[in-house]
Order: C-alpha cells, then structure tokens, then sequence
C-alpha cells in the first residue's frame, strides 16, 4: 500500500505539500531568499516529531483521566557547529502539580513510542525518480 502526498511549486520559494484534503504550506526565511510567509520544510521537520510526541503524552494522560492543567512539553534541539546538524533531541516535559508519582516512567515510554521518531530511528529506504513532462 502506497500514500502519495503531492508537492505544489507555489511561486518564488514556497513549496506545497497536498496530503489528502489538506495543503501545507512552506517558504524559505528571509536569510535563505524566501519571503518568511511559512515555516520552511525543516521546521516542520522538527515540529512534526515534537507533536507526535505531545499527542502520545496528551493520550496517555487521556485514557487515565489525568487533569493535563499546566503540563507542557518543549522539544529542545542541541546543534553541533562543526558538523552542522541537530545531534540531539530532548523532550522537555512539565507535569501538572497534581501528576501521579508511578506514571512519570510510563508517560516517558508513551512519548518515545512517537511514531516519527521511530521512523528516525529505523530510516525507510529514499529513491528519486525523474521523469519528463510528456511521459
């Protein structure tokens, strides 16, 4: 079974992507020549492992009926200079007040079950094909 998402040259530097009824949009920053009107495509990169880590916290908290007032997650991304690339992700996770003591383990496993970072963790195989417009 496939998935196809569609990318749509939206004009300058935005690229599109059209994933079933859905279009998200890219631009590149200012700095990178683009006019900054979205985030550009590593940005949503990186949100994408951050709210897939948010939603398994947010239903692990659902299905214990856990009051999620005041918790917050930051993902904080440590970048190394000389090899230009993001070399560790840390999920920041703050707990309610009243958060029970025995789930903090569990709430920690339910974040790295993320689906985007297990596809990370296990790369699927990249190809790219061309072919002409006439084809």
């Amino acid at each position: 079974m496939s998935k196809t998402i569609d990318v749509l040259f939206a004009g300058e530097k935005k690229v599109n992507a059209r994933i079933g009824n859905f279009e998200i949009q890219t631009d590149q920053s200012l700095k990178n020549g683009g006019g900054g009107s979205a985030p550009e495509p590593f940005q949503l990169f990186l949100s994408s492992i951050a709210t897939c880590a948010g939603i398994y916290a947010y239903e692990f908290c659902r299905t214990r009926q856990i009051d999620m007032t005041g918790m917050s997650l930051k993902m904080v991304c440590d970048f190394d200079p000389e090899v230009k690339r993001y070399t560790k992700i840390i999920f920041d996770l703050t707990l309610p007040n009243n958060f029970p003591e025995k789930y903090i383990k569990g709430i920690q496993r339910a974040m790295d079950l993320c689906s985007v970072k297990r596809y990370m963790m296990d790369p699927p195989e990249f190809d790219s094909v061309t072919r002409n417009n006439h084809e």
